[in-house]
């Protein structure tokens, strides 16, 4: 079965924390158009504030993309993964995989926050959004609302 995949990586330092900067930030989608003919490839979007948060989209392998992709019994199983355990804000636990049927779509949002090992140059941030399809997808399937939504964003202080 056709699994299709949007990966959007919205990247941020502190001066887009506040004000018009986190304005524009915050209007950036949570999904975009697909190009046609996805198969076994993700639709991999960067958006990254030294670049105006303008999007910058290409096709890459399934197997870049930070998220485990298991079929089984007319399933699909869905768990993004996630970065080293010193980039993630604070969560109480992360939520179980979600198990797509044919034709379902999950959109899974996680963010994270960095500094430089001895602690000397600013945060930086970013927020991942995968946007999942199991089946055949519309090039607008991902600008409505999905089927099952997960908020594991923590704060970023």
């Amino acid at each position: 079965m056709d699994i299709t995949v949007q990966w959007i990586r919205t990247s941020w330092t502190k001066q887009s924390r506040g004000g018009k900067p986190a304005a524009r930030r915050n209007a950036i989608p949570v999904g975009f158009p697909l190009p046609p003919a996805l198969a076994s490839c993700a639709h991999v979007v960067r958006i990254r504030e030294w670049e105006d948060f303008q999007p910058r989209d290409t096709v890459e392998d399934l197997a870049k993309v930070d998220v485990q992709l298991c079929e089984s019994n007319g399933r699909l199983r869905v768990f993004p993964r996630v970065q080293p355990l010193f980039a993630l804000p604070p969560r109480a636990r992360r939520p179980p995989a979600v198990r797509l049927a044919p034709g379902q779509w999950v959109r899974w949002q996680l963010n994270y926050r960095f500094s430089s090992a001895a602690g000397m140059q600013d945060w930086y941030y970013w927020l991942d959004t995968f946007n999942i399809a199991y089946g055949p997808a519309a090039t607008d399937l991902f600008l409505g609302a999905p089927t099952f939504l997960v908020d594991e964003q923590g704060p970023v202080r």
